[in-house]
């Protein structure tokens, strides 16, 4: 296997970093499987092992998966196609029941890319604020997850936001009411813009342009120097493209319903 561009190398190995605040890990084969720690409101999913030199094959996709399901978990993998690229083939010939896979443009923000927020309708949050749980429910809600923009438990947010680990942003319509946000995870000098979301009654007003810029200064002032996302549509795609960001790679997300 050729060695991958050293930039997704480091993608990677912040992917690796990210989860491990919050759970526990598991080697199976050629992957890590992350486990969720209680209370946490998340769910984790196995990734390739880092520094992984062979190729991956569907034995070893169908053991990981059998893994997952004897502990309870959901079956899911995730993984970036160029640095391990023969996990796709592995995967296609391994499941084939029903299951969800997602091939997502991996967007990285290029140095000296300057993204301004000059709405004036965003605000990063402390890790008591009480607009917290209100944020957290309106970007549910505006992935569909929810009903509503009811408030929701915050989980292990505020533990992970006072130790530098989170970041949350929160917007806000023109009354000053909750309507979206969105989160970044710093690790080092990486971090990933994750859960951009708006409200559909305040949507095409520029807000998740702002939080995005937002979460890109908040992350800057803690030492980021690479911002990266990945876009779970043609229509996400292109906004953040018109943004600044460029793709880079193709992160692969599996699901394997119960």
């Amino acid at each position: 296997m050729s060695t991958p561009p050293a930039d997704l190398l480091a993608i990677e190995a912040y992917y690796d970093a990210v989860p491990r605040p919050v759970g526990t890990t598991e080697e199976v084969g050629p992957f890590t499987l992350f486990l969720a720690g209680p209370g946490t409101g998340w769910q984790f999913y196995a990734r390739p092992r880092l520094g992984l030199e062979d190729d991956v094959t569907a034995d070893d996709v169908r053991r990981v998966l059998a893994r997952q399901a004897e502990l309870g978990g959901p079956r899911a993998v995730e993984w970036v196609d160029e640095v391990t690229p023969s996990l796709l083939p592995a995967v296609r010939e391994a499941v084939t029941t029903p299951h969800e896979l997602e091939l997502c443009p991996l967007l990285v923000l290029p140095d000296g890319t300057s993204l301004a927020d000059e709405s004036g309708r965003t605000r990063v949050l402390g890790p008591d604020d009480p607009d917290l749980p209100l944020v957290v429910g309106a970007v549910s809600a505006g992935f569909g997850e929810r009903d509503d923009a009811a408030a929701q438990d915050v989980g292990k947010r505020p533990e992970l936001i006072r130790d530098g680990l989170l970041v949350m942003v929160g917007a806000y319509d023109a009354s000053g009411a909750v309507a979206g946000g969105g989160s970044a995870s710093p690790r080092g000098h990486i971090a990933e813009l994750m859960g951009i979301a708006v409200l559909g009654r305040a949507r095409r007003q520029g807000l998740g342009a702002a939080t995005t810029a937002a979460l890109v200064a908040a992350c800057r002032a803690a030492g980021v120097t690479t911002t990266f996302m990945s876009a779970g549509s043609d229509e996400a795609t292109s906004v953040y493209e018109r943004l600044g960001f460029a793709r880079r790679g193709t992160a692969c997300i599996l699901g394997v319903p119960d």
